[in-house]
């Protein structure tokens, strides 16, 4: 009985002196209240439920540092920016917030998750109050990112989406059909292309490495700004190689050297199957400087 007691009065002390939780594996935030995520309650009265209204980021952890921080909330807050939400709370209060929750977990390699909903306090309307402030969401769960020597293998899709696809929206119908389509046909992403041109995949980018450059679709509307890209195209900086942000074809990835997938999660994944047949594989060289100098990034950025 009094290692019960002992052990609710840690319990206690943790909680108001900000102690990791003990036993927590995932975590949920909603406006203020926070607790293991299935415990946590959503209003029906969210925008999110009735029109997926509103912007999200995520990114990942280790050793409870979360990786890019900076350019991953500046994305969200431009995010917000084009679609005229109101998020109420600055960029810094924001860090600090998500630098506070992560520590709250036992696990240190973690998947961190935060949206923004255009709040919502009535019945259903298309309209909006533009001062209403926006409802925050955090989910934080365990998670590694993808092993650096695993090979993808690709399927592709018609790419039907909107056309604001550089906004991180709540919208992902297309690309949670996309990724299925992937996992039923034994894959594990599925390119989107509009016509012959490749935009992304799923959920991630795609770029191909073709007579020693780095080649990848351009920033616009059709692909998100994808904060793993940003650093491939630092890292190609760094190693002195040529970079091409230009449309390429599907034709373009079947005959590439290389082609390579990127988020958050997969920093700098290799492909090497595409419609069931072998792609890329042929310039180890260029390949392997980048996935080492993105991977060592990695350990730096996140290191105790």
């Amino acid at each position: 009985m009094l290692l019960i007691y002992i052990y609710i009065l840690i319990v206690i002390f943790g909680y108001l002196f900000n102690w990791r939780y003990f036993g927590v594996k995932t975590l949920g935030y909603y406006n203020g209240k926070y607790d293991e995520i299935e415990k946590i309650m959503i209003p029906m009265s969210d925008r999110s439920h009735w029109f997926g209204d509103g912007v999200y980021d995520a990114t990942c952890a280790r050793n409870y540092k979360i990786m890019a921080i900076d350019e991953h909330v500046d994305r969200f807050f431009n995010s917000a920016r084009l679609l005229d939400i109101n998020l109420g709370f600055t960029k810094e209060y924001l860090k600090n917030l998500l630098n506070e929750l992560v520590q709250k977990l036992d696990d240190d390699e973690l998947f961190v998750y935060w949206q923004a909903t255009r709040g919502g306090n009535g019945l259903r309307s298309h309209n909006y109050d533009e001062e209403q402030k926006a409802n925050l969401w955090v989910t934080i769960c365990p998670e590694k990112i993808t092993d650096k020597d695993r090979e993808y293998k690709l399927t592709s899709m018609e790419d039907t989406r909107f056309l604001h696809c550089n906004i991180k929206t709540l919208n992902l119908i297309p690309s949670v059909v996309a990724y299925q389509y992937a996992k039923e046909n034994n894959c594990d992403e599925t390119v989107f292309h509009r016509g012959d041109i490749v935009t992304e995949c799923a959920h991630s980018n795609v770029h191909i490495i073709k007579d020693k450059k780095f080649i990848t679709h351009p920033a616009d509307e059709y692909i998100l700004p994808g904060i793993a890209r940003a650093h491939l195209l630092k890292a190609c900086k760094a190693l002195n190689i040529e970079i091409e942000e230009r449309p390429f074809t599907v034709d373009e990835l079947i005959n590439a050297d290389e082609v390579i997938v990127s988020s958050s999660g997969d920093l700098c994944i290799r492909a090497t199957e595409f419609e069931g047949k072998a792609v890329g594989k042929k310039d180890s060289d260029t390949f392997n400087r980048l996935k080492e100098y993105i991977y060592q990034e990695w350990l730096e950025c996140t290191k105790k």
